[in-house]
């Protein structure tokens, strides 16, 4: 696993924060440089091991979205080189892990939209027959595609904490109804465009979160990533079956490793096998493959 970065070591620039996967660095003023790192957490720690490649093929794929999906919302990536702010050797060690970007307002929302009922979803159904207070049909199984597109905010955790998911009228209340209102349609837009997309190339996008900042001005910016395998569930369409819980291209795979052990998913997280390490990378090498090529 020689070329895994775990963490970066970026001289030339300050370190502004370090979430469960993302270094984040000033570049100047107006842009920040974001490194996407081999980190994997579950269950919201932080695993003791890098996955390999992991921080480079997620930036690749969401370079690949960002650029498909500039004719919906303009997005954050700057036009600015590496070389204008860092040596050659922290581009070496970055080796496609680093996007600089335009230094934004975040909202305080992540913007969730799914097309089948699955994971949080599932449960909150099951509890409540709706999802973030949407009310759906009876009687629906897991993994089964919901009548219509839904947009379901969360708001944002610190790194250790759990999302919250929250109803449409709680995200007026953090944003304002018009600004919810655009940041629900354009959402729905990005994911069913997206959704079209990879159904061409075997791929159903289950569900995804997208995040929003805001410039100087208020125009709504995508930013962070984009229809990534960890920002979003990728099934192959060709194995996919309603009433069972289809195997995903991210780190699903790391997750039921965990469940199989006696771990109480509190920090710190057990040692991984080299086989779990080496199949999630695949696994999320195939993803941005079929995709992408």
């Amino acid at each position: 696993m020689s070329d895994a970065l775990f963490e970066s070591q970026i001289d030339s620039l300050k370190l502004l924060a370090k979430g469960k996967v993302r270094d984040i660095y000033e570049a100047d003023a107006d842009h920040i440089l974001i490194v996407t790192s081999d980190r994997i957490s579950a269950f919201d720690v932080i695993l003791p091991q890098p996955v390999a490649g992991k921080g480079r093929t997620l930036t690749e794929v969401a370079k690949f979205w960002f650029d498909r999906t500039q004719h919906i919302i303009p997005n954050h990536l700057a036009d600015k080189d590496l070389s204008d702010y860092l040596t050659e050797a922290e581009i070496s060690q970055l080796n496609g892990r680093g996007m600089l970007v335009k230094k934004l307002k975040p909202l305080p929302i992540e913007a969730v939209v799914r097309g089948y009922i699955i994971g949080s979803g599932w449960k909150d159904y099951q509890a409540t027959g709706a999802i973030c207070g949407i009310e759906l049909p009876k009687g629906m199984q897991l993994a089964e595609q919901l009548p219509e597109v839904i947009f379901t905010p969360a708001t944002k955790a610190e790194v250790g904490d759990h999302d919250e998911n929250i109803d449409f009228s709680q995200t007026i209340e953090l944003i304002g109804e018009e600004l919810a209102n655009k940041v629900r349609d354009i959402s729905i837009q990005l994911y069913s465009e997206a959704v079209e997309f990879a159904k061409q190339r075997g791929l159903i996008i289950a569900d995804t979160k997208f995040e929003f900042g805001l410039t100087d001005n208020g125009e709504l910016v995508l930013i962070d990533e984009a229809l990534t395998p960890d920002s979003s569930r990728f099934w192959d369409a060709a194995s996919y079956q309603v009433g069972t819980s289809p195997a995903s291209f991210d780190k699903q795979y790391v997750r039921d490793y965990l469940e199989s052990l006696d771990w109480d998913k509190t920090a710190p997280g057990p040692e991984l096998p080299e086989e779990v390490l080496l199949n999630t990378a695949a696994k999320y090498q195939e993803a941005a493959d079929r995709l992408t090529q």
